[in-house]
Formats: structure tokens, C-alpha cells, sequence
């Protein structure tokens, strides 16, 4: 099913992690994983000093200097449980360094340290910053993410096949909490 963009907002805004892909000029794509925060209309990508790396001058930076366009995908996949599959694909504008003001950049740095425990002791070497120029998502069932303070998602799944789940109740790595029922989920 088609998600709104309200609801392909909310499911952003709660992933812990997507894939950002960049276009290289020779490569034609460029993938790699991605913490991000969201805020509003806007998505910021941190480049951090937490996790080892060759040079905080990113490929990916480079990408966006030649093409501001960049796309990032999230996604759920369940093995076991098909009508919990969903995705989140968001099209996004590259804004470019000084773009921002300093309190919209103090504010981006904010959200991902509250996202993110990681970030909390070390500062950044960067904030990439992207306007969300469109949003689309699709689910196999009715699930949505769980109200702040709760993990997991609320399910109301349909009777599939051999009848996988049904009911409704907050689901979280196969442990329920509410009404319903579910086989092997």
C-alpha cells in the first residue's frame, strides 16, 4: 500500500539509519549507509569523528559539489513477516555550505546528538544539509511507527495466506503488547 507523506514522514523521522546515494562522475551512483535527523522539510547527514575514517572529506561531499542531487532510502525488512516490509525513499537537494544560518546548523547538530548517544561527547567535522524535495513510501500492511517513548510499530495487519498475523498490538522484534495475534513474527 501507498503511504501518504505524512506517514512517509514519520518513518523517516524514526529509522535509525538509510542509504544515501550521491552521483559520481564516473561511477554514476554512489551508496553508502547514513545517520540522519530530520527537521521539518529539511534531512541532515553528519560528518563525524566517531567512526574511523581516511579523511573527513567525503566522496559523497565531493558528489553533491558537482550534482546537488541525492536520494535515501529506508527501509524495514522482516524475513519471517512480509506485511511488516516497508520503505521510505526521499528525494533530496544538497544545500550547499553557508546556506543555512548558524542557529539552523547548531539546531541539525542538536537532533542528531538527541538521535544519536554516539554524538553526544564528540563534535562534528560536518553537517551536510538537504531540503526534502519529495517523499514516497509503500508498505505491505498497516503498520506505523510507534508514539515517541515506545519502539517497534503498531500493527494492523490483514489475514494473509496461511494467516501470518492479524489483530492489532505494538510489535517489537516479535514480542507483543496489546490485542491480536501473530505466527512466527
Amino acid at each position: 500500500m501507498r503511504l501518504g507523506e505524512a506517514e512517509c514522514l514519520d518513518r523517516l523521522a524514526q529509522a535509525d539509519h538509510g542509504v544515501l546515494s550521491t552521483v559520481h562522475p564516473e561511477r554514476v551512483i554512489d551508496s553508502v549507509p547514513a545517520c540522519f535527523a530530520v527537521d521539518g522539510r529539511h534531512l541532515f547527514v553528519p560528518v563525524d569523528l566517531v567512526k574511523p575514517k581516511v579523511s573527513t572529506t567525503l566522496r559523497r561531499a565531493a558528489n553533491l559539489a558537482r550534482e546537488p542531487r541525492a536520494t535515501l532510502l529506508c527501509e524495514r525488512w522482516d524475513p519471517d513477516d512480509w506485511s511488516r516490509l516497508f520503505w521510505v525513499r526521499v528525494h533530496l537537494v544538497w544545500l550547499a555550505d553557508g546556506t543555512l544560518d548558524d542557529t539552523a546548523v547548531r539546531r541539525a547538530g542538536a537532533l542528531l546528538r538527541e538521535k544519536y548517544v554516539q554524538y553526544r561527547s564528540d563534535p562534528f567535522a560536518g553537517i551536510l544539509a538537504f531540503r526534502i524535495d519529495d517523499i514516497t513510501g509503500w508498505s505491505a500492511g498497516d503498520c506505523v511507527p510507534a508514539p515517541v517513548g515506545r519502539r517497534g510499530v503498531e500493527c494492523r495487519h490483514r489475514l494473509v495466506g496461511g494467516g501470518l498475523s492479524a489483530g492489532t498490538g505494538w510489535w517489537v522484534g516479535g514480542l507483543s503488547a496489546g490485542t491480536g495475534w501473530s505466527v512466527g513474527g
